[in-house]
């Protein structure tokens, strides 16, 4: 049943027999937060809205002007299937807004409807699939380890790959919830997955971002394992990234496709292209936004660490899969899945207009391993590398006053705030690797 609106979501409950409703939403940093109502007052958080206290929210508000209302978007009304035995217990996400009705501005979805509304008013929509890889490890004492359940490899299967069972579950609860999966299969690392799920517009798949990590987390725990979306958990094998596959349509045609052109890619796929790659050392601190997201970000492990554009090659920055037509698209392989995904598609989208805006053309493509370039190759190349640490990339966006205007102060000003105290909290620490590589021999 496709739900609407208000009229919708009453009889959905009713259909349901719904004793419970979840309004989440998500703080500055994509962790979503939660708070649980009784079917009872389903009139009032739909009329007008539900009352928190936003100063005990990351990156909201000051204490001195906390209160805030959560009003839930009806289109995002989803039963949760598991827990029914207390209860059926549906979700909506919401919006945040202040007590006199107007969005709250540091609002992560208010930003991306905001920059949706650009984008439309240029006559473009942006569309994104993401592909979320995550990993599976045991629990000792029910506490996290990073001990894998499987040992398998990429696209290996059981009984080498022990989650074939728990990804089709999460795929069927996915279903049940409105995903259109493409494809789940096993990742490189032991116990490393990915689940890919069909593009949509840019907040109803940050919506899904939001829910395929609670859903898969929720379904790992029923099982008795960890999920985790932590972007580099074990030294040496492969990160987690969270590529992002982006298009704009306009007059309801693929506007990065054009059959006359070198590729066949439009000028507006250029421009884009473009406009992410000026900005993309300041993303960096939005779509990367953990001290851990750097170790993921090094040569020798498929992450992307040079600025640079290019057809298939996968040592790009951004790549253009094979296909063409309505299914033309830019492949953004940077972001990971720990970051904030409409701040994250908010951020891209901003840079990608501005290149069309300016009419700005990419350098030259690079069809080549880049990996294999010594540093004087890349020198000469004129081929420039993505920060090196969440220190660097916040030193990029405070400088990015482009980024600060369409993010909004307060959003830009908190981002900063909260990557220099992970940064700070993380170099005044003394690390394992330092014991053992200096205790004896200094």
């Amino acid at each position: 049943m496709k739900i609407n609106n208000k009229d919708d979501v009453i009889k959905a409950i009713e259909t349901h027999n719904v004793k419970f409703i979840r309004l989440q939403f998500t703080d500055i940093q994509g962790t979503v937060k939660d708070v649980e109502i009784p079917v009872t007052q389903i009139e009032k958080a739909l009329t007008s809205g539900i009352s928190f206290d936003g100063s005990s929210i990351e990156g909201m508000v000051r204490i001195d002007e906390s209160d805030m209302v959560l009003r839930p978007d009806t289109r995002t009304f989803a039963i949760l299937p598991w827990g029914r035995d207390k209860g059926v217990v549906a979700r909506m996400i919401c919006d945040v807004h202040l007590p006199d009705g107007r969005p709250f501005e540091a609002d992560p979805r208010f930003v991306l409807r905001k920059m949706m509304k650009e984008a439309e008013e240029m006559g473009f929509q942006l569309n994104v699939g993401p592909e979320l890889e995550f990993f599976l490890f045991a629990k000792e004492n029910g506490r996290a380890t990073t001990i894998p359940n499987d040992y398998g490899r990429y696209f290996e299967f059981a009984p080498t790959d022990l989650a074939e069972d728990i990804r089709r579950e999460i795929v069927l609860t996915l279903t049940d919830l409105d995903f259109d999966i493409e494809a789940s299969h096993h990742e490189c690392a032991c116990g490393q997955h990915e689940i890919d799920f069909k593009y949509d517009d840019a907040l109803t798949t940050a919506d899904n971002v939001v829910t395929f990590k609670y859903v898969t987390r929720t379904i790992a725990k029923i099982h008795g394992l960890h999920a985790t979306f932590m972007p580099k958990p074990k030294a040496n094998e492969s990160g987690s990234g969270m590529h992002v596959n982006l298009s704009l349509s306009k007059d309801g045609k693929n506007a990065f496709y054009d059959p006359d052109k070198d590729m066949q890619i439009s000028d507006i796929a250029r421009y884009f292209i473009a406009g992410v790659m000026d900005h993309i050392k300041a993303i960096s601190c939005i779509a990367n936004p953990l001290v851990n997201s750097y170790k993921r970000i090094v040569p020798g492990y498929e992450a992307p660490v040079y600025i640079t554009w290019s057809g298939a090659n996968r040592s790009s920055l951004i790549r253009i899969p094979t296909p063409r037509g309505n299914s033309t698209r830019t492949e953004l392989r940077s972001p990971d899945p720990s970051c904030n995904p409409y701040l994250t598609f908010a951020a891209i989208l901003a840079a990608g207009l501005e290149g069309i805006r300016n009419k700005k053309m990419p350098a030259q493509i690079v069809d080549y391993n880049i990996f294999d370039l010594t540093k004087e190759q890349l020198r000469e190349k004129d081929i420039e590398t993505l920060p090196g640490t969440l220190n660097e990339s916040a030193d990029y966006l405070e400088k990015d006053a482009f980024l600060r205007e369409k993010l909004g102060a307060h959003v830009h000003g908190n981002i900063l705030r909260l990557a220099r105290a992970e940064w700070d909290a993380y170099r005044i620490q003394v690390h394992e690797w330092e014991i053992e590589r200096y205790l004896n021999t200094v």
